[in-house]
């Protein structure tokens, strides 16, 4: 497949280094700094699952040059979002679909609007992985999950190269009919997991030590399974349980990609997590006084 990643952090040099690494032509759109920096330092994955090196690394800064695309991989934060859509929509008019791998559930509508609603794939990521300063992936657990799934009756073809595509590379790729329900148990873990190691600046081990602060977060996850439902979601309670358990085995040491954002001093996703779950509660008439709590310590730290 000719792939495109609009978004080379992290997330999207992973898993388009495990794409090239299985044979398909991989392409990354980038701004001019990160452009620089692939220019003098490459790009390399070190991971549990094997390291991988780009030998032969294909980026441009210009839309221009990308004229054959089957698949774009869109890898930015949320507060990116907005940005891109020029671009996608000039890849979508070129026959591109676009898998967007970002946290939250408000640029699904805002993607289907502006690009069509046959163009946007369902799509999440479960890794944890982070740059050095060198720009070169380092990728920290086991999990490296890709889940993705029509949300359109036309998307099957497409889902079937991508399937393909996937198969022979190095990640936990799996596809599904019942993409918006994975969208939402995902939505339902990250919000709860990065808002209460960011609001309290602590990793997982700490406050799983504290019967209070690890409470905070069922609580938390608690009021996003209400949300969905209020939505038409039908999340259950084995779903929280199945988060609970997931949060209970994460290395002490473990903590969100928020939290590593606040670390840095580098901007939060706050308004596209937790600030999109309450405005998807206002629209259904409900309060979510925890995460609305949460929202509030971690705003000033928005950057």
């Amino acid at each position: 497949m000719k792939i495109v990643i609009i978004g080379a952090g992290a997330l999207g040099s992973y898993y388009g280094g495990r794409l090239q690494q299985a044979g398909q032509q991989v392409q990354f759109l980038v701004r001019r700094n990160r452009a620089q920096q692939m220019r003098d330092q490459g790009l390399r994955i070190t991971s549990p699952h094997g390291n991988y090196e780009f030998n032969d690394l294909h980026f441009t800064e210009d839309i221009n040059d990308i004229q054959q695309v089957d698949l774009v991989l869109l890898t930015v934060k949320g507060f990116h979002l907005q940005g891109t859509l020029p671009d996608l929509k000039n890849l979508v008019d070129k026959g591109a679909k676009v898998l967007p791998l970002l946290n939250g559930l408000e640029h699904i509508s805002i993607l289907q609007k502006e690009l069509g609603e046959e163009n946007v794939i369902g799509g999440s990521a479960f890794i944890i992985a982070t740059l050095n300063e060198k720009g070169h992936v380092i990728h920290s657990n086991r999990s490296h999950d890709l889940v993705y799934g029509p949300l359109h009756p036309s998307q099957q073809e497409i889902c079937d190269e991508f399937e393909q595509a996937v198969n022979s590379a190095i990640m936990g790729a799996s596809r599904t009919e019942h993409i918006l329900i994975r969208l939402w148990i995902k939505y339902m873990f990250i919000t709860a997991f990065s808002g209460v190691t960011t609001a309290s600046d602590l990793p997982i081990g700490t406050i799983r030590k504290y019967p209070e602060t690890h409470g905070l977060l069922e609580k938390a996850l608690i009021e996003m399974q209400m949300l969905a439902n209020a939505h038409g979601i039908g999340l259950t309670d084995e779903n929280i349980a199945k988060a609970l358990d997931d949060i209970a085995a994460l290395p002490d040491e473990a903590t969100s990609s928020m939290h590593q954002d606040r670390r840095k001093n580098h901007s939060l996703e706050v308004e596209h997590l937790q600030g999109g779950a309450l405005r998807l509660a206002k629209k259904a008439n409900i309060q979510l006084p925890v995460i609305e709590t949460l929202y509030a310590l971690i705003k000033p730290f928005e950057q």
